[in-house]
């Protein structure tokens, strides 16, 4: 599947992780300038002796880069969209990096934020003084199931459909879609920036998974993780989870889908319950279960998605216990205070606002 070029748009991908490989390699096979930015050489040594990427799966072919950088200024310069395609605790470096080379009219998508992403990323740069009109919005979720294969290499097993996306200023929505719809037929206008943060669906699944199946985890033992790793007593944990977020996000005045719901927008995938819905989604056939415990589904998901939502839940009197555990267990099992180093309402400088003042946090307006 290579979608029509409508005109040719040059993008830079800021991450060459699995998710960042398949996305520069895509958007290279469409027929776009790409420059892939990674922090460390190491994982550009392929990609710039081959010049390419190769891609398998859903999509077949090879994707030249224009540039493959370990200088964020040099893959920004002149870009049309910066595609931030790094785990969630690397979204404030990311800022912080990228704040002096930003310029008017340029385009920041996270693919996705996860959970505040986008508001963390604004604070970043408004407190770097950065004044260039640059629009910061966030994906629900990442567009492709893929996994990296090599140096060069990555297979996809999925493209998604219907990705909400939202700017920080909602007002902007329109075009950050405008922008994204010249690569992308799949991405649609989100309500706002909390609505598409709570419904990152991984916040549910993946720590929830590597929780349940730590024991199989930490064997080494082969088994596919959405589909053998979830049985009906793990899923009505999930649910359970889901139920939460979905309470939460009540309290914020948003009504956020359910995880089934999810999977149907994103996967067309149905079921009378979660379970069915998961074990029916062939887009998770052939994913393999981590082979340890120190990933981003506990790393990145916990802190950065599952403790913002306890932390607001938490301001806002609505009560989580079933997320609580899963920080907790989490914490447990690496050996981290997740809740210390994730994102709160104190480190996002939300702490005891209003309703009304959250909101106005959503479209971009200042608070008061």
């Amino acid at each position: 599947m290579v979608y029509e070029v409508r005109e040719k748009c040059r993008v830079a991908v800021l991450g060459a992780g699995h998710g960042g490989m398949a996305m520069a390699g895509h958007l290279a096979l469409m027929g776009h300038s790409v420059n892939l930015f990674n922090r460390g050489e190491e994982r550009l040594w392929g990609v710039k002796s081959s010049g390419a990427i190769e891609i398998t799966g859903e999509v077949e072919g090879f994707g030249e880069l224009n540039l493959a950088t370990t200088s964020i200024g040099d893959a920004v310069k002149d870009a049309e969209l910066i595609m931030v395609a790094v785990p969630a605790f690397g979204h404030r470096w990311i800022a912080e990096q990228v704040s002096p080379f930003l310029t008017d009219g340029q385009i920041v998508v996270l693919h996705p934020g996860r959970t505040f992403g986008a508001l963390e990323f604004k604070q970043v740069l408004r407190k770097n003084n950065v004044k260039a009109d640059v629009p910061v919005a966030e994906a629900q979720t990442f567009i492709y199931a893929s996994r990296a294969t090599g140096p060069s290499q990555v297979h996809i097993f999925r493209i998604k459909h219907s990705i909400p996306v939202a700017s920080v200023r909602a007002h902007l929505i329109p075009k950050v879609i405008a922008g994204l719809r010249k690569f992308y037929p799949q991405f649609v206008p989100g309500d706002n920036v909390f609505k598409t943060s709570f419904e990152n669906i991984g916040s549910v699944f993946h720590p929830v998974l590597c929780v349940m199946n730590a024991g199989w985890i930490e064997h080494d033992i082969d088994f596919q993780f959405y589909h053998e790793g979830v049985t009906p007593s793990v899923a009505r944990i999930l649910e359970k989870i889901d139920d939460e977020r979905v309470r939460v996000a009540e309290a914020l005045g948003i009504r956020a889908i359910t995880a089934r719901q999810w999977l149907y927008m994103a996967y067309s995938t149905t079921g009378d319950t979660l379970y069915e819905s998961m074990r029916k989604n062939v887009g998770y056939r052939g994913i393999q279960a981590p082979r340890t415990l120190k990933m981003r589904y506990l790393d990145e998901d916990i802190p950065f998605s599952l403790v913002p939502m306890a932390s607001i839940g938490k301001m806002l009197n609505v009560e989580t216990p079933g997320i609580d555990s899963i920080i907790q267990l989490g914490s447990a099992l690496n050996s981290v205070d997740y809740w210390s180093v994730g994102r709160t309402v104190e480190s996002l400088d939300i702490a005891g606002m209003s309703l009304r003042d959250l909101r106005l946090i959503a479209i971009g307006e200042p608070p008061g």
